[in-house]
């Protein structure tokens, strides 16, 4: 071991002490879990998730109010119900909370020349504090959100190198890396840490241990989806093994116990959230064995997907919920590389749509990633389900379509279960062929009174070709058609809540196959005509 890091495991050792791999026996678990039920099950709409630049990069002088105002204070009074703070997205082990076995990220360097986190520590200013403190006063819960192995410094340009040299953790240990400095890997970052050595799961659970023990957090999110490499095999393209699997499960399993054994001691429970692909298969392909996590009691929330969906939101509300876990979808923003299609979903009206998907799905609310807009009306609205169904919403058969996520990962394809067509992933029709495509409607339009349906189907350049529409099996006449876009005119009695099948026939006379690219559905109250 390195002599800087024997500093810093030494320095944890003395300041914390060791817990138990295990609880001691089963009774007391099952007490455990009675006793974090109470907690776990409070009602919570919206979940926010704060990727914690604002005291380093939105701010000019180092005070609290200008903290607050730049995402957080506008949030009182919403349906915001818990904070999740990431005390910096800067890579493994450099925060921006007044750590002591970490790292306070200090550097002034390239965009970060605003950052006040040197002036916050030399005035005693701690922002995972202050943002404890504000949810608290606002009847929030506030977890701490740690990214497990975020590789934002992994970046060849911008914030990237910056965030890499002012690591010394990284710097002083490259043998902890997925690769050589900026190496191109088959798959993930160099820059990630490499979960197989212990060293890196004792600084991870020492990390999080200190958080508990120091701060009057409600709870800790976990966050293996940003980013989700943790394994030199997944880099190589090949399946974590058994004994990265199980170095894990032991890593959370340690911090289970010494989360329980923390809450206990003053009065009051410390939830987990785990972040994580929502596939189970998949996440125990990349070394995360979610089902045994749950079956034995691990965590206490599950938020699962991201920047890539691989199941329908049943899958894992059904998971969450048979192991007593509550499940929060996580909404990101679509990283279609298609500019057109990504500005039609990145809007209040889409973002309705997703949301009235996830509530009936039954999951247990909305979490919220990368949206950093206090003001915007989605914070009061999203949360409320009867709310919902009163206002306009687009609903898109695929909001993320299929990608990569940030970071890079293990390919997933294999694993994606969902609908997947947009513009960059498009179903050629061939003259006298057709192509079908689920469109989820996540509420009953024939409860909604007088409401305006337009089905909309996108095409390449071939719009003219004789194409006829299906909605469930029933035709619907072309209305008009807009450049590429066809529209139709369902009714609410044509349209079921929950998923739809729409089918794009080309008549044997056509002379060339088109390109279907997208589809959506706008629903419009009277209000807003």
């Amino acid at each position: 071991m390195r002599p800087l890091v024997s500093r810093l495991l030494f320095c944890a050792a003395a300041l914390l002490p060791s817990w138990p791999l295990a609880a001691a026996d089963g009774a007391a678990a099952e007490s455990d879990r009675a006793w974090r039920r109470r907690a776990a099950d409070r009602p919570r709409r919206i979940l926010f998730n704060n990727d914690g630049n604002d005291p380093v990069t939105a701010i000019k002088r180092p005070s609290v109010e200008d903290m607050l105002a730049v995402r957080t204070a506008p949030l009182a009074g919403t349906q915001v119900d818990a904070i999740f703070y990431c005390t910096f997205c800067a890579g493994f082990g450099n925060f921006t909370h007044l750590t002591k076995i970490g790292q306070v990220h200090t550097s002034k360097a390239d965009r970060f020349e605003h950052n006040q986190m040197e002036a916050f520590a030399a005035a005693g200013i701690d922002p995972l504090r202050v943002m404890t403190d504000f949810a608290h006063q606002n009847r929030m819960e506030l977890f701490w959100s740690f990214r497990m192995n975020d590789t934002h410094d992994g970046g060849a340009s911008g914030q990237g190198p910056v965030l890499f040299a002012a690591n010394r953790l990284k710097t002083a240990h490259p043998e902890y890396l997925l690769g050589g400095y900026r190496e191109k890997l088959k798959h993930g970052s160099w820059s990630g840490v490499n979960y197989a050595l212990p060293e890196i799961r004792e600084l991870a659970f020492r990390y999080v241990e200190e958080v508990c023990r120091n701060y009057d957090v409600d709870g800790v999110e976990l966050d293996f989806f940003r980013h989700p490499v943790f394994f030199k095999s997944t880099t190589r393209g090949e399946p974590a093994t058994a004994e990265e699997i199980a170095g894990m499960t032991a890593m959370m399993r340690r911090i289970r116990t010494m989360a329980d054994d923390v809450g206990r001691k003053r009065g009051r429970p410390i939830l987990l959230a785990a972040h994580v692909p929502d596939s189970a298969a998949y996440c125990r392909a990349i070394g995360l064995d979610l089902e045994r996590w749950l079956a034995d009691d691990l965590f206490d929330v599950l938020v699962p997907a991201g920047y890539f969906q691989l199941n329908d939101w049943e899958t894992s509300v059904a998971l969450g919920h048979r192991y007593g876990v509550k499940v929060y979808p996580s909404l990101d923003e679509t990283r279609l590389r298609d500019e057109a299609a990504v500005n039609l979903r990145m809007t209040d009206l889409g973002y309705r749509g997703r949301a009235a998907n996830v509530w009936s799905s039954g999951a247990d609310g909305i979490y919220l990633f990368n949206f950093f807009e206090p003001k915007s009306p989605r914070w009061r609205e999203l949360g409320d389900p009867r709310g919902l169904a009163r206002l306009d919403k687009d609903y898109f058969a695929s909001f993320r379509g299929v990608g990569v996520a940030a970071g890079g990962n293990l390919p997933f394809p294999t694993y994606q279960m969902i609908e997947t067509l947009n513009p960059t992933r498009p179903n050629t029709v061939a003259p006298g062929g057709a192509a079908s495509a689920r469109l989820r409607v996540g509420e009953d339009l024939k409860a909604a009174g007088d409401v305006r349906l337009t089905l909309r189907l996108q095409f390449g350049s071939a719009t003219a070709q004789p194409v006829s529409i299906k909605l469930n099996g029933k035709s619907l006449p072309v209305q008009r058609t807009d450049q590429d876009w066809i529209e139709c005119a369902p009714t609410p009695a044509d349209v079921r809540r929950g998923f739809n099948d729409v089918e794009v026939a080309l008549a044997p006379s056509a002379t060339k196959p088109v390109k279907w690219l997208d589809v959506m559905l706008t629903v419009r109250h009277p209000a807003s005509r």
